[in-house]
């Protein structure tokens, strides 16, 4: 099923909540990072399971079973295996990818981490990275991990993303404001 983004971001960030609620009452907050972890790198690596979780061709059944296969091999937590199991139930395993960034971003805010997405022209080097790191975390407050990509369409400069903040001191973005106030004077 082909659900706009907005939709899955929603339905998985309720499934997130209510799994986060229980890992935290139960006192499994390291087991639910292990069981992210390994959701993660099977959404990354297995071609297979990404075609299971979007294709509308399995029944309920056919996909529960399948998924519940799936997390008692990658030896998922019950309460992830359980939740796994009922989004197929329901035909919402389709958000599996957002339900892992959601506890991702979750498990990262009981950590008191905040994650930042740095886009550059060039590849940062690790003294580049690091002097960030530490910028933005005596900025934030708060332990920050960089998640770099190359932007060469920026010309120069970084875009940085923390949150709902965004810091532009792209050379692309000052070319653009120069090209707009250009217009306007004639």
């Amino acid at each position: 099923m082909s659900e706009p983004a907005s939709i899955s971001r929603g339905i998985a960030a309720r499934y997130a909540t209510a799994i986060f609620q229980l890992a935290k009452e139960g006192n499994a907050i390291k087991a639910l990072e292990g069981d992210v972890a390994t959701l993660s790198t099977a959404l990354s690596e297995s071609a297979d399971l990404t075609a299971l979780i979007s294709s509308p061709l399995y029944s309920r059944e056919e996909l529960e079973s399948a998924i519940v296969a799936i997390a008692k091999k990658a030896g998922l937590s019950d309460i992830l295996s359980n939740t796994l199991a009922l989004m197929a139930q329901n035909r919402r395993i389709f958000a599996l990818p957002q339900l892992v960034a959601s506890l991702s971003d979750m498990l990262a805010e009981e950590r008191g981490e905040v994650t930042a997405e740095v886009a550059s022209a060039k590849a940062l080097t690790k003294t580049q990275t690091t002097k960030l790191a530490k910028t933005l975390s005596e900025t934030f407050g708060k332990d920050v991990t960089i998640n770099a990509t190359v932007d060469e369409a920026l010309i120069g400069g970084l875009v940085v993303k923390v949150g709902s903040k965004m810091i532009d001191t792209s050379i692309a973005s000052k070319l653009n404001s120069l090209q707009n106030a250009m217009k306007e004077v004639g």
